[in-house]
């Protein structure tokens, strides 16, 4: 994976706008004869948009993965039901709340409940039927055709390009919240996915292309389960075994094709009790990546560039700092991506920053106040790297 070796590279983490015709063809849940061709041609542009917006290290969008509204904040995981065998479809009993499910413990949801109960904290309307993907039978990756049609536009789309590295984002391992009906425990389920998308991970890094591993997990799930109590010792306990999960995952990954993402969740609220970065950081240097992406515009995070001063970073591997965020419609100034990425750069050497974004872009903001904050953080990689080299690299 390349690294900033003679000015800060660009990057984001993954999601970006999808086109409308795009999404209302996955709406309609269209015929592959009548998806693929506007497929290809979407992946095409959005490689184009990259280049054209400065960003350094790109992808493809993640326009394979379904998603059919202007808003959404799942897309990142749900497209997995598509390509792994043992999940059905349901419409949950009216008894059984999702919300509850995910978040019953949340002490930010239960502090600024009269916040959460406004229009203001609504992600907004699906025009899709409400579901949920129950585990029913053994899981196993069905998914090969569609990841090599991903891959196939990827690289068609990087042909000509003049692009420093491009990445794939797949998700993590246990992304299935809701009980199910097929294996004794959650954990029994949680081996069965990390050993189904093993194999998408590796259909990625064999073409190689670098792999994205998407784990908010990680870190919701004390906002889920723990930031009630304040167990730290009990989240510790469930975050090991959790990252010997991933690690499983992993297996026979190259460990130098790997980027792996956290973040604190999209939704926009207080994240007053967002698990700090300190509390995670040996974990996360666990996993078998070589580079690692974290939210740091987020006001609730944006000091923990200190952490990184301790946490130890291992030679030859990165930090993917987020110097914009996804959670605003505010436009980041690029002096002000400059100096985040600066703080970076005095924790963990020059060398080891790649400037990127909090989390995906696509689905949460505004699709021109999205590709706005990525030109913006071109422009601030730029700006970062006249003062870090002591020279002009190129035009802000």
């Amino acid at each position: 994976m390349k690294r900033s070796s003679h000015r800060i590279l660009a990057t984001h983490v993954g999601s970006l706008p999808r086109p409308a015709d795009l999404m209302a063809l996955y709406l309609e849940q269209a015929p592959p004869e009548k998806l693929e061709p506007k497929l290809a041609s979407a992946v095409a542009d959005v490689v184009r948009q990259q280049v054209e917006a400065g960003i350094d290290v790109v992808n493809d969008g993640e326009f394979g993965k379904p998603m059919s509204d202007a808003v959404d904040y799942g897309a990142w995981a749900t497209y997995v039901y598509g390509r792994l065998t043992g999940f059905e479809m349901r419409d949950l009993s009216q008894k059984f709340d999702i919300l509850k499910s995910l978040m019953g413990g949340s002490k930010d949801r239960r502090d600024f409940a009269e916040y959460y109960a406004t229009p203001e904290a609504y992600a907004g309307p699906s025009s899709r039927a409400i579901q949920f993907p129950i585990n029913v039978g053994p899981i196993r990756y069905a998914g090969h055709e569609i990841i090599q049609r991903d891959i196939r536009n990827f690289k068609a789309a990087l042909a000509g390009k003049s692009v420093e590295d491009a990445f794939m984002t797949a998700v993590v391992t246990g992304v299935s919240i809701l009980p199910g009906e097929y294996y004794k425990s959650t954990e029994e389920q949680g081996a069965a996915v990390a050993e189904a998308m093993r194999e998408e991970y590796k259909a990625v890094t064999d073409a190689g292309l670098n792999l994205q591993l998407d784990d908010p997990i990680i870190v919701n799930v004390y906002e889920w389960q723990y930031s009630m109590s304040g167990d730290m010792a009990g989240f510790r306990q469930w975050a090991a075994a959790h990252i010997e999960l991933v690690n499983h995952a992993l297996e026979g990954i190259p460990e130098d094709k790997v980027r792996y993402h956290l973040c604190w969740g999209s939704w926009k609220g207080p994240h007053s009790s967002d698990l700090p970065l300190r509390d995670v950081i040996d974990f996360v240097l666990k996993v078998r990546a070589n580079q690692y992406s974290v939210e740091a515009a987020n006001p609730q995070h944006e000091h923990e560039w200190r952490v990184w001063k301790d946490a130890k970073l291992p030679e030859g591997k990165a930090v993917i700092p987020g110097v914009v965020s996804h959670k605003t419609n505010v436009l980041e100034h690029p002096e002000t991506i400059a100096d985040r990425i600066a703080r970076y750069a005095d924790a963990v050497g020059r060398e080891n920053v790649i400037a990127s974004t909090d989390c995906g872009m696509g689905g949460r903001i505004h699709p021109s106040i999205a590709w706005a904050k990525l030109r913006a953080l071109a422009q601030g990689a730029a700006l970062a790297s006249d003062r870090l080299w002591g020279r002009k690299t190129h035009s802000a």
